[in-house]
């Protein structure tokens, strides 16, 4: 396994090769296996782009070749970072094609991050769009690779800058089929090996890395897609970053891909964009959060399509009230699934033939057999069944541990090699029932802002004596982000001077505080801590006031 890398232990891995979940095929692999049942079915829509299983593996193919030539090697690590798009799905089929391994960064992340995700990943390459919106990623890998100077290529999915390469041309060059199967012959992976790094939730500092094998992804997907009814009928519709594991493989992108299904892009999850697609592309499940499922049941545009092929609306990054799910039943006449999970590993799905108390209220049930929960008290003792706790997990899909970062392990793994998920649940038999985290996390629509992190930029500002973050309540994104200030000698801070500051350190828009309250001291405990809980309570109760008035 990759230098840096926790493998699973012997004996595990055993028993997952023995009992079949382990299948020993690569993620291409998977591609090639679903074209091979039905070579000509439409496997991607984009706009009015349709594209075969069959398309898929040739242009995947034939992109890995041209990697090949550009200087990229089984195990060279890949910062990828495309928005929803056909070259996503290739330049990801293309990396692991030929072992290398693609670092899944999403469109949001800046200098801040992508430099932090170079350093700790040692990429080689990175892989951009030309400029989304106003911001030029040519501008922002430039300054990257002047700090790295061995990241040697940039990939441009778009007109590149100087030094850079175009995707396109990689992507649509004719090559002879003969000449694509003797540049790939001897490039099989090994399905034991790294295939993709996801990013943690980063609840104490920037994300560390997930790194996931080809046996253990291709697994996620097939179980994920399994339990969410996914068939070769499944019509299913993307509108999350790809670069989520939910979008990606739970079940996303590759769990529709196991199981001959096929995959819609949504421009954006406008209503509009989404149910018209619904409409033309007969989509039957789409992967959504809160606050998109929250739009549209308050928005009178889906009346106006037919929304008859549609079987299920999933919901993952954070709970959905038992009340929205109701809603969604009723309005769509679909089944709500439930899906929480977490990049390193399991992943919990609510059946679609649950019963209506587990539908409509619980997180879902892990979605392997050999999936070992158990919840713990602060002592890391196990506690009965209804009792909350932290949630552990061991299993043929989660990890032993992050890249490069043995000073993680005692945290976040306990000494049998259950992963501690930093999530306050209590379990009835297999179901579990998400009740918050127990690590400082906000929440923002699935998005995780680490409030440390945060709270480290904020004590850059000149006038900043103190600072905490905490979770604001949001009837849309179910939390945001408030910073508590303490200026130095009583001087003055405004919200936008603060947000223009965390703006110039280059962090992505979704962690900057959307409140700022300045104080004259924190609620402290005997021991000195900051009372987060206080203060949350204060500007909830704060915000209540401001409504009344």
């Amino acid at each position: 396994m990759l230098e840096g890398c926790v493998p699973w232990p012997a004996d595990l891995a055993e028993r997952y090769r023995a009992r079949g979940w382990w299948e020993g095929i690569t993620i291409p692999e998977m591609l090639a296996r679903s074209a091979g049942r039905h070579p000509g079915k439409t496997a991607l829509v984009s706009g009015d782009l349709r594209l075969s299983y069959r398309d898929l593996v040739e242009i995947s193919d034939r992109l890995a070749c041209r990697f090949l030539e550009a200087g990229i090697q089984p195990l060279d690590r890949v910062v990828v970072q495309l928005p929803n798009g056909p070259e996503f799905v290739h330049t990801y089929f293309a990396l692991t094609r030929i072992g290398a391994v693609p670092v899944m960064a999403l469109r949001a992340h800046r200098h801040t991050e992508i430099r932090h995700f170079v350093r700790a990943s040692g990429a080689v390459a990175y892989v951009i769009p030309d400029r989304i919106g106003s911001f030029d990623y040519r501008a922002m890998a430039t300054e990257v690779q002047a700090d790295f100077p061995a990241l040697r290529a940039v990939f441009v999915a778009g007109e590149p800058g100087e030094g850079q390469q175009d995707l396109r041309p990689m992507i649509a060059a004719p090559m002879p089929a003969d000449e694509v199967r003797a540049a790939l012959a001897q490039r099989r992976p090994d399905p034991s090996e790294v295939t993709t790094m996801l990013l943690s939730g980063g609840t104490t500092s920037l994300s560390k890395l997930i790194p996931r094998t080809h046996d253990d992804y291709v697994l996620n997907a097939r179980l994920c897609g399994r339990v969410g009814g996914f068939g070769e009928d499944t019509v299913f519709m993307a509108i999350l970053p790809l670069g989520h594991n939910y979008n990606l493989a739970s079940p996303g992108m590759l769990g529709t891909f196991y199981h001959g299904g096929t995959v819609v892009l949504a421009p954006s999850g406008d209503a509009a964009d989404v149910f018209s697609l619904v409409e033309r592309e007969k989509v039957t499940a789409i992967a959504a959060v809160v606050p998109l499922i929250s739009n549209w049941l308050n928005s009178p545009v889906p009346d106006d399509y037919d929304l008859s092929s549609l079987e299920v609306i999933q919901n993952g990054g954070a709970r959905l009230a038992p009340e929205l799910r109701t809603r969604l039943r009723a309005r769509f006449g679909c089944t709500p699934q439930e899906i929480y999970g977490t990049a390193e590993g399991l992943i919990n799905i609510v059946p679609l033939d649950a019963p209506d108390e587990m539908l409509l209220n619980s997180s879902g049930a892990p979605v392997c057999e050999d999936d070992e929960i158990k919840v713990l008290d602060d002592d890391g003792k196990e506690v009965p069944d209804g009792t909350p706790g932290e949630l552990a997990t061991r299993g043929p899909y989660t990890i032993h541990g992050y890249y490069n970062a043995p000073e993680k392990q005692v945290e976040a793994f306990t000494p049998d090699g259950f992963y501690r998920m930093g999530d306050i649940v209590r379990k009835e038999g297999r179901y579990v029932f998400t009740e918050g985290r127990k690590k400082d996390l906000i929440n923002r629509g699935g998005e995780k802002i680490s409030c440390e992190e945060v709270e480290n930029l904020i004590f850059a500002h000149p006038r900043v004596k103190a600072v905490t973050l905490v979770a604001m309540p949001d009837p849309v994104f179910g939390e945001k982000a408030c910073a508590f200030v303490i200026t130095k000698d009583g001087q003055g801070l405004e919200f936008d001077e603060l947000i223009g500051f965390l703006r110039r350190q280059n962090i992505a828009s979704f962690k900057l505080p959307e409140r700022l309250e300045v104080v004259s001291e924190f609620p402290l405990s005997p021991v000195g801590k900051i009372l987060k809980r206080a203060l949350r309570e204060a500007i909830a109760e704060k915000m209540d006031n401001e409504k009344v008035a």
